[in-house]
């Protein structure tokens, strides 16, 4: 199964304590259909908006560390925020989208939710959210010093050039030179090349 609902109170397994209260409460207001999801390459979390029968729906992927799960979760909610305030009317991820956001992370900032590093980062996207919660690098890179690590597995970016890894379906590829945020990568077997953000969590060969 992709999906599995969350009864709220089991949800405190997934977040920060000082943060567990007042997202239970924003569920519970908006009465929000939380699924964990399995892990997803491309996107971290999800919203759609409530219709006829059914209420607004979050999912966020089980994976992520606490921190990671609590900001990916207020992406969604700022999409539910923006929802109910203007419809269809907005892009998905235009300035009031932008602007919701940027209230909720301020909101969990001022309750010290977040350790000071973590805090840093998120002042700094706090100014210009990026679309997508895979695509704030920065503070990916910070998050990711919260995962557990898991043995035999790196990021492309640790890796020298010229290294040969291995990705999920066992596809090589020999690692290049870097091409603005990302790297240029060679698949060992037809020779086409690939770019891979620094981030990507890949084994060597």
């Amino acid at each position: 199964m992709a999906k599995q609902e969350a009864p709220l109170l089991q949800l405190r397994s997934y977040l920060p304590d000082a943060g567990f209260e007042e997202v239970l409460h924003y569920l519970r207001h908006y009465k929000v259909h939380l699924t964990i999801s399995r892990k997803r390459q491309s996107i971290l979390g999800d919203y759609r908006h409530a219709h006829t029968n059914k209420n607004h729906r979050i999912s966020v992927n089980g994976n992520l560390n606490k921190y990671a799960f609590l900001i990916t979760l207020l992406h969604e909610l700022a999409h539910l925020f923006t929802y109910e305030k203007y419809g269809h009317r907005v892009s998905a991820h235009g300035r009031e989208w932008k602007d919701e956001f940027g209230k909720i992370l301020a909101k969990f900032l001022l309750q010290k939710v977040f350790p000071p590093d973590i805090e840093k980062a998120l002042l700094s996207t706090r100014q210009n959210p990026a679309a997508s919660s895979c695509g704030d690098e920065k503070l990916l890179r910070v998050l990711h010093n919260y995962d557990e690590k898991k043995a035999g597995m790196h990021l492309v970016e640790q890796l020298p050039e010229g290294t040969t890894f291995v990705i999920k379906g066992g596809r090589i590829f020999k690692k290049g030179e870097k091409i603005r945020k990302r790297y240029k990568c060679v698949e060992v077997k037809t020779g086409k090349l690939y770019l891979f953000s620094g981030m990507y969590e890949v084994q060597l060969v």
